[in-house]
């Protein structure tokens, strides 16, 4: 054993939410520093940027993925096919064709979904186009990876780009036996998609918690072999609510007479609504309507500052809806069909959306919000 190498590791658990492990064994003998840690408003890819730098989305520029971008959208040709139909412009196929160009041609990476109609689209830029988990993959922020290149520390990320859960995980213990790294950041994904649809069924969980369990507990055993003063972190980027209500916002806004996109444009997200104007008209009917639903609410701008996702150019909304923990909005934009057993993106006071952070060492600096996981990381290779 080489006496000097020092091994960090820290595993990003995706929707492994503080509620979901609380009172529970989930590796509680290997590590004992436990914490509930407050999550960012929005989807993971808002959050995991923000916890991989430490800065707020709007720092990092990250929070949804489309943002109104009319000037620069890859998408400025397709406005020259606004005389389409529907039916020809927006059906699967003409969907799945943009998907692979997007991703194939247009250079926004491999993850671009066309998740808004392809008459809207013309308006939108996508903002994750690089891979997050690699140097540079954050627009405007230096990440833990851009850190470790800088300071030529030997390092490994895995996530779902490449490999499943299991296969990251078996290729983990490879890469900490051959030594060629000292930092290994993993990235498992696959509990998000189970939670979505099992969310409050207990013995499901459980069984899945015991899986995760038993191979971060082999992971663990191994680094403590190559080296006995390793550190051990298992992290989440937000939790997962019980959905127990649906409401269709679509519907209601289509009743006011008004046309998308000559009067407004809209987004609609699972848990929010993001809205542009064009006419004052389509901007008092529809602040009017939202300001008339109980299950949720209008942001403010002072409250957008608090929570870290207010943008001056509006880029992610003029006007965004927030419905209330455990509502759903119908016919999103990102969920034809779907109707999930849980969901995130919620107020961060939900206590369901509170992340985790699990350790074998007290965290070098003090983690209340995921925010504060990056200098953890940080501090991990700059003390070693």
């Amino acid at each position: 054993m080489d006496r000097q190498r020092r091994v960090h590791i820290f595993v990003l658990i995706d929707a492994l939410g503080w509620r979901i492990i609380e009172g529970k064994d989930f590796l509680s003998d290997l590590l004992p520093y436990r914490k509930p840690l407050r999550t960012v408003l929005g989807y993971s890819s808002g959050a995991i940027p923000s916890l991989l730098s430490g800065l707020t989305p709007a720092q990092t520029g990250h929070w949804n993925l489309y943002y109104f971008d009319p000037k620069g959208s890859p998408f400025r040709w397709l406005r020259h096919l606004q005389f389409l139909p529907d039916t020809l412009l927006d059906n699967r196929l003409s969907r799945k064709i943009l998907k692979e160009l997007g991703r194939r041609v247009l250079g926004l990476g491999p993850l671009f979904e066309c998740g808004v109609s392809p008459r809207v689209l013309p308006l939108f830029n996508w903002v994750e186009k690089r891979n997050i988990y690699a140097p540079g993959g954050i627009s405007n922020a230096r990440s833990i990876f851009d850190r470790l290149e800088e300071h030529g520390i030997r390092y490994r990320v895995y996530s779902y780009h490449d490999r499943s859960d299991k296969e990251i995980l078996a290729q983990a213990r490879l890469d900490l036996q051959s030594g060629g790294a000292d930092f290994f950041f993993l990235y498992l994904s696959e509990l998000d998609g189970f939670l979505h649809s099992h969310c409050g069924e207990t013995e499901k969980i459980d069984h899945q918690l015991k899986w995760y369990g038993k191979e971060l507990r082999d992971l663990f055993c191994l680094a403590q072999q190559v080296d006995p003063m390793f550190d051990f972190t298992i992290l989440s980027d937000h939790g997962m609510t019980p959905v127990e209500n649906h409401y269709d916002l679509v519907r209601d806004v289509g009743t006011l007479g008004l046309q998308m996109p000559r009067d407004y444009l809209a987004v609609y997200d699972s848990t929010m609504a993001r809205f542009w104007f064009f006419k004052d008209e389509a901007r008092r009917s529809i602040v009017e309507l939202l300001n008339s639903v109980t299950c949720g609410r209008i942001l403010s701008s002072e409250e957008l500052q608090e929570l870290g996702i207010y943008f001056p150019d509006h880029r992610y909304g003029e006007t965004i809806f927030l419905v209330n923990p455990g509502w759903l909005l119908a016919n999103s934009d990102f969920g034809h069909g779907w109707s999930p057993a849980g969901m995130h993106g919620y107020h961060p006071d939900d206590a369901h959306s509170d992340a985790i952070f699990l350790s074998n060492q007290p965290p070098a600096a003090t983690v209340r919000t995921i925010t504060d996981v990056f200098q953890c990381m940080e501090a991990a290779w700059a003390n070693r």
